[in-house]
């Protein structure tokens, strides 16, 4: 009877958290002061929600709409306009480029180039993969990352090693044992073109000449290549997001939080972070690929030795498959080259604009006016008018040729289809979010509450910072955990005279550590719903990951982040004026009101003479 009630509960545990969380949270209100208390009771009311998925992470979002004018926090007029701050049309403008290039087949093209360039061999071809990953995760999202990656990986596994089944039998496995999910990996992905091996002849022969226990031994090694295979890319993905500020969520609502607390801050944009980030995933990447090729198999002495053996005839087999592949998308055409020409100018122009480095172009406009979202909305905005034929001159004097009309290389119902709008909704939610802890004090009186905290050394805060978001974010979206915590560390900077930046970055990017748990993100599910990996696969890997994730932020905001943004110093945008500040700049004002005074005096005496 017990155990049929708690199948129930179950059953409505989302209602019930819903109608139960904000009686639970109800004391706050009244324990605090009255501002404050309102404010957290809001945000832990979100972190519950976002935490649970008892309501969609977009409709949580919107909650401080409706909670924080009705509970006197923040008047509706301050709350609805954070939802589109310039940051959100700079996201925006990533993803309507990011439409484009899925529309035409540009990704497709570029994963095969590389492949072609690294090699066959498991150790290369991980590489290739994570390598290929990280770059389209860098513009794309990583979920569509993942999802166009994995069937390309399944056709090269199934060119290097055969069947999967027959390895599982060969190494005395099956679905019950292992708990393998029947999923086929074809049904993971949307592509229209997609690599599967029913449609290939099958061109293995069944191996002559092998003890049984040789056959057990290699089919052990395949099937550990053929892990690792599946477990780089949802990691490459995550990890490429890093690079950009457009490329995960976290990286843009750190940028829209700064100029909610810290007006004056100019010091993130997408070429100060480019600087900051792209070599973080560099070092990342490789040490990733060093950990993963180990654990499953793809560093040995054929990474060096040329061997003229079975597996040399399979690596020529998958060779041929992705040469096949890339012939197969011909020549690159004309939409193909024009969207790859306004990919290039989209980077470039938002790379230069104002890299801290050197002098960006923006010097040539008044200064604030021209943001990334501006350039990012004018780059995106001639995709929907450039055409994707090639204009013919021939089509103006030919009175026969037919009068179709032009083609767009983008339109409104592509972009409208592939553009998350939850996640801008998130972002807005986030925004709202901060810009309620700031207006309402909670920020500050979080801060005062922080003093044991403060006497812990920056170097080693960073690090504990750094461990303690990538471990929540395995329990919770990359986006709901920077909400959450980026006001409290941002106060926590404050008051421990650190230039908040130094502990900001650092959470921001370990957002995007989330390795260990096939529900920690997108891109793992995807890749655990395959059918290949066990949990007990990604804890094992994923664990090392965080750990690699963690001493590579540490190094990097310590070393080149340090000189970038200038992370030795606390910045005037980051210091509050103090209370003999403020006395000698009124003493100064009353001086310089004193002074028009007589000076009109002086004036009109003159006038009067």
């Amino acid at each position: 009877m017990a155990f049929a009630f708690g199948k129930k509960l179950w059953c409505v545990r989302k209602q019930l958290i819903i109608i139960l969380t904000p009686f639970l949270l109800l004391p706050l209100i009244f324990a605090l002061p009255a501002k404050e208390g309102k404010c957290l009771y809001v945000l832990l009311l979100m972190a519950v929600f976002w935490c649970t998925e008892a309501l969609p992470l977009a409709v949580t979002a919107l909650l401080p709409i409706c909670l924080f004018p009705t509970l006197g926090v923040l008047p509706s007029n301050l709350v609805c306009p954070q939802y589109f701050l310039e940051t959100n049309f700079l996201f925006l403008s990533g993803l309507v480029m990011a439409s484009a290039i899925e529309e035409w087949n540009l990704h497709r093209r570029i994963a095969l180039r590389v492949l072609k360039i690294v090699g066959v061999k498991p150790a290369w071809l991980v590489l290739g993969m994570m390598v290929t990953s990280s770059f389209l995760s860098m513009w794309l999202s990583n979920t569509a990352t993942t999802a166009m990656m994995l069937p390309i990986a399944n056709a090269i596994l199934e060119s290097l090693f055969g069947d999967l089944q027959t390895l599982k039998e060969n190494c005395k496995l099956n679905r019950e044992e292992e708990g393998l999910s029947p999923v086929k990996l074809q049904a993971l992905t949307s592509e229209k073109e997609i690599l599967t091996v029913e449609n290939r002849p099958e061109t293995r022969e069944k191996p002559e000449g092998q003890t049984l226990e040789e056959i057990r031994a290699e089919s052990e090694y395949q099937l550990k290549v053929w892990k690792g295979f599946m477990i780089c890319i949802p990691y490459a993905a995550s990890i490429g997001g890093t690079a950009t500020l457009t490329g995960t969520a976290p990286n843009l609502i750190l940028a829209g939080q700064l100029k909610s607390y810290f007006p004056d801050c100019d010091a993130i944009n997408f070429g100060s972070w480019f600087v900051f980030g792209f070599p973080l995933m560099l070092l990342f990447l490789v040490l990733g690929w060093i950990w993963i090729s180990f654990l499953y198999g793809g560093l040995n002495t054929r990474l060096c030795v040329q061997k003229q053996d079975r597996r040399a005839e399979a690596e020529k087999q998958a060779k041929a498959i992705i040469d096949d592949d890339y012939k197969k998308l011909g020549p690159m055409n004309f939409s193909e080259g024009a969207i790859l020409f306004f990919f290039i100018l989209f980077a470039i122009l938002l790379f230069t604009r104002d890299p801290k480095f050197f002098r960006g172009w923006s010097v040539f406009f008044p200064k604030g006016y021209v943001s990334d979202a501006v350039t990012g909305v004018a780059i995106v905005s001639v995709l929907f008018f450039f055409p994707s034929q090639k204009p013919s001159l021939k089509w103006w004097i030919d009175w026969h040729s037919p009068n179709t009309e032009y083609v767009p290389l983008l339109s409104w119902k592509k972009a409208q289809d592939c553009v998350p709008w939850n996640i801008i909704l998130l972002l807005g939610g986030g925004f709202a979010m901060a810009k309620g802890c700031e207006e309402s004090g909670l920020a500050t009186w979080i801060g005062n509450h922080m003093h044991p905290l403060v006497g812990v050394p920056p170097a080693v805060a960073v690090i504990l910072i750094t461990a303690f978001v990538a471990t929540f974010t395995e329990f919770a979206s990359n986006t709901a955990t920077i909400i959450i915590f980026l006001p409290i560390i941002a106060e926590l900077a404050k008051h421990g005279q650190v230039n908040p930046l130094y502990f900001m970055v650092p959470a921001t990017v370990a957002c995007s550590f989330a390795f260990m748990l096939p529900v920690s993100t997108p891109p793992n599910s995807i890749a655990f719903a395959s059918g290949h990996l066990l949990v007990k696969d990604m804890v094992k890997t994923g664990f090392v990951m965080n750990i690699l994730g963690i001493l590579t932020v540490s190094l990097a905001i310590n070393t080149w982040g340090a000189h970038i943004f200038s992370l030795t110093t606390i910045p005037d945008w980051a210091r509050p004026l103090n209370t003999s500040d403020r006395a000698t700049d009124l003493h100064n004002l009353t001086q310089l009101l004193d002074s028009t005074v007589r000076a009109t005096q002086n004036f009109s005496t003159f006038s009067f003479l």
